[in-house]
């Protein structure tokens, strides 16, 4: 049975707008929401009849505010804002990105602010039923009135323009409307601007990176806890009386994770009267680190999730003798967000790529050097590093604020914009490398605790090496490393040692959620 949820009511999270794009929840509009939409769109109608100037429903746009239109070209003046605003150049967006901002923008549209009419909300829900998503190109907003030149590509098929997403195809938005048998919505007053003004390009890619970058960061800790064993460090630097004199809550969920999936392991217990007295901070700080880009998950899990149940269009209509024409198409309150979620991302490559250099040096008893028994005429395990140190550097390069820049645009009208959008797409491909980087620590470090045998981790850390072990086997000399690389990558991507962890965990009763999970596990 699918679940519904109700499009401008109830409150929309990262997760449910995953869901309605997955096919998994429908969305729907309430009688009472329905009721709503008409009363605004009805009020811009009163509006125009009236005459009295309100931006964007008579009146031209951006540095045209004062330009008076004629009531009966209010509704050809939306159509060209459409036109003439679809300016994106570059390659299309994904098909799951461009579907969420049509699922994001129904929402704020329903919420009975924007004077969007009933038959237009109808349109955008049937594009997203019946899978014929927009093609946007991805470069081209810089995040002030909204994300106008995306947003105006997404609602040209309204007026049976541009292209779209189709069974696999890119096809005119023509040919499919004469496959359905359908024709062009006409736009009413303040709806094609309310169509294009707001942040669901940004906020869409938001929610991307709000659940790739959870899933990097619960990774993170699982093949920081397999290289913690592989390389014998030691446990103590998660023990919760010290995090609880540094009582941030990222790190100590990190803490109390990596004790959970190390609980009883053998090769732990094999050397706690060792004489090492400190680990280097890859191994000793995991907390610190991971535990820091956790709180920046989170800091952007809340301000997404105010941003996606928000009205963001511009003019703000109340009623017909209450408008408001003011920013909340301005990006800032998420792009910034979106640069520190960059940073964050990268932090979590950069002390991977610190723990698989680390794994190499041979200081560890029973671990050669290289992760290889035989080197010289064989190069080990050293050129996959290679790989991760050229995926840090990149990440770096990417870190640069997006929103530490603003270009006026609209002849000086928005003289100050947000770059979010610009910020939104770094981010997505910081953590795509992240990714990368994941995998090869975790090549690298099930080869490490291979040498610790016969010795075992617990059971949920054993479970997880097993499974690697069924898909990228011991590497003993010299061979093709790529497509192991590639394997371990997409273990990673896929979720499944996460998935795996849980299952175990509840099989055998052990303990793996924290006190912080309820925070750091729900989006």
């Amino acid at each position: 049975m699918i679940n519904i949820f109700n499009y401008g009511q109830e409150n929309l999270t990262a997760s449910i707008a995953l869901g309605i794009a997955k096919g998994e929840i429908q969305g729907i509009l309430t009688k009472e929401t329905r009721a709503k939409v008409q009363a605004s769109a009805a009020a811009v109608e009163k509006i125009v009849a009236n005459g009295k100037p309100v931006y964007g429903i008579n009146t031209g746009f951006g540095p045209l505010c004062t330009t008076m239109i004629s009531p009966d070209q209010t509704r050809k003046l939306q159509e060209n804002i459409l036109k003439s605003h679809a300016v994106g150049v570059g390659e299309p967006i994904s098909i799951e990105i461009s579907k969420l901002m049509l699922i994001l923008k129904v929402h704020a549209l329903a919420k009975g602010f924007s004077g969007i009419h009933e038959d237009t909300l109808d349109r955008m829900l049937w594009h997203i039923m019946q899978d014929a998503i927009p093609v946007v190109p991805k470069q081209g907003s810089v995040g002030a009135s909204g994300d106008l030149a995306p947003l105006s590509h997404l609602f040209l098929p309204l007026i049976g323009l541009g292209r779209v997403h189709y069974q696999g195809e890119i096809i005119p938005t023509a040919r499919l409307f004469q496959d359905f048998q359908l024709k062009p919505i006409h736009l009413g007053p303040k709806e094609g601007l309310a169509l294009i003004n707001g942040t669901q390009f940004m906020a869409a890619f938001g929610v991307k990176v709000l659940e790739r970058f959870y899933n990097i960061l619960a990774h993170a800790d699982i093949t920081g806890a397999m290289m913690l064993e592989g390389l014998l460090g030691s446990v103590k630097p998660f023990s919760a009386e010290l995090h609880q004199l540094r009582p941030y809550a990222g790190n100590q969920h990190v803490a109390q994770t990596i004790l959970n999936l190390l609980h009883e392991s053998e090769i732990v217990h094999s050397h706690a009267t060792c004489a090492r007295v400190q680990d280097p901070y890859s191994l000793r700080c995991m907390p610190q680190v991971h535990g820091a880009s956790r709180n920046a998950w989170l800091h952007l899990k809340q301000t997404l999730e105010i941003e996606i149940n928000s009205v963001t269009d511009n003019p703000v209509v109340f009623d017909e003798n209450h408008t408001i024409s003011g920013g909340n198409f301005h990006g800032q309150p998420i792009a910034m967000p979106l640069d520190y979620t960059c940073l964050a991302a990268s932090e979590i490559g950069n002390i991977s790529d610190r723990r698989i250099y680390l794994s190499l040096e041979g200081d560890t008893p029973g671990v050669p050097k290289l992760l290889l028994k035989e080197t010289g005429l064989n190069s080990g395990f050293m050129i996959p590093q290679y790989t991760t140190a050229a995926l840090a550097s990149e990440n770096k390069g990417l870190c640069f604020p997006s929103s530490a820049d603003s270009i006026p645009t609209s002849l000086g009208q928005e003289d100050h914009v947000s770059m979010g959008s610009i910020g939104a797409r770094k981010a997505l491909q910081v953590i795509e490398n992240v990714e990368k980087i994941l995998g090869v620590e975790l090549f690298c470090a099930a080869q490490a605790v291979d040498f610790h045998a016969p010795l075992k981790s617990g059971k949920i850390m054993t479970a997880l090496y097993e499974h690697v072990r069924t898909k990228i086997k011991h590497v003993t000399e010299d061979q093709i490393m790529y497509e192991d690389m590639e394997t371990a990558i997409e273990i990673i991507r896929s979720g499944e040692l996460l998935t795996l962890a849980r299952e175990v965990a509840e099989k055998e009763g052990l303990q793996l959620e924290t006190s912080w999970s309820g925070e750091f596990d729900r989006f």
